[in-house]
């Protein structure tokens, strides 16, 4: 099944259970998704679809770490629950290994040399881990693997 219908049909079955959180999120969801659409004037892919989940868990992710910051715990929880939601729709997190090896694939389709090239680099490997793991992360893997 289609990513986005999965989703449409999600906020289906929340309504009729009466889960208001999922709800919620899967609505903020679709309309990111839709804003995107919008955006680009076509449907989107399954990855750029990957893409605005990980950019939507992204935000909750800081929004957590600002509400914890600032002492408000039942505000922190909320958004926790929220990534959880989001979460499901991404595909599994890759190891370390296995992003390390990408970005080895990577190096050696590009040609790169050295930490000048780290833009040819991440040009190649951020498409096939996007949704999967933190791209600061990526970029710092990336950097040491070639030299820098």
């Amino acid at each position: 099944m289609e990513l986005k219908v999965e989703i449409q049909e999600a906020v289906k079955r929340a309504m009729k259970s009466g889960d208001a959180v999922t709800l919620s999120t899967l609505r903020l969801l679709l309309s990111a998704i839709q804003n995107e659409e919008i955006r680009v004037r076509r449907a989107l892919s399954i990855q750029e679809i990957h893409k605005v989940i990980s950019t939507v868990c992204k935000q909750r992710t800081e929004a957590i770490d600002l509400f914890a910051k600032a002492g408000r715990d039942d505000l922190a929880q909320k958004e926790a629950a929220e990534l959880s939601i989001l979460q499901r729709y991404l595909p599994g997190p890759l190891t370390e290994e296995e992003v390390q090896s990408l970005i080895r694939e990577s190096i050696s389709e590009s040609g790169a040399h050295g930490v000048q090239d780290l833009g040819k680099v991440m040009k190649l490997v951020m498409p096939k881990v996007t949704g999967r793991t933190d791209g600061k992360r990526v970029n710092e893997l990336a950097k040491a693997l070639l030299g820098g």
